[in-house]
């Protein structure tokens, strides 16, 4: 994203470890969105189960303390204030400069993305983190896309290494 996400915002679909579930625990959404915080990023995160009191207490607590049971967690997590919680995808990728797949959630698969790209900042990037999207269909809209196991994207491949 042309070496920066400062002050960017990413959508985040899918917190939960996996789909059809609320479970938090262990999910590779904590470690990227800390990832993402930590490079000043603002996010928007859409998930079906999981609550947003679930998301700031993963995203507060120290990596240790995730897996103590809810009576042994902090009483009172902090939030992150450049975290937004949204209750539907489209609301999370409005404006956004990138979006993350996280979970494979079913609903994820058959999204408009097409309205989802008219709807973001350009250049709009996707990275897949699940393999459950049309690679090639997203790259036909005008994403530049990023997907686990997948070539790159010509566009990136052809870009010049940082040194």
């Amino acid at each position: 994203m042309f070496n920066t996400i400062a002050n960017k915002k990413i959508a985040i679909l899918g917190f939960a470890f996996k789909k059809d579930t609320g479970d938090t625990r262990e999910t590779p959404a904590i470690d990227v969105c800390k990832g993402l915080l930590g490079d000043k990023a603002h996010l928007s995160i859409y998930d079906p189960q999981v609550t947003e009191d679930q998301i700031q207490r993963d995203l507060t607590m120290s990596k240790f303390d995730w897996d103590h049971p809810v009576h042994l967690q902090p009483l009172s997590p902090g939030t992150v204030k450049q975290v937004s919680v949204v209750w539907d995808a489209y609301s999370a990728v409005k404006d956004a400069h990138g979006l993350c797949i996280l979970t494979e959630w079913d609903e994820f698969r058959t999204l408009d993305f097409q309205k989802i790209y008219n709807n973001m900042q350009k250049p709009a990037f996707v990275f897949d983190g699940r393999n459950i999207i049309n690679v090639e269909k997203l790259r036909e809209i005008g994403f530049i896309v990023y997907s686990i196991g997948k070539p790159l994207d010509a566009w990136i491949k052809d870009m010049p290494a940082v040194a």
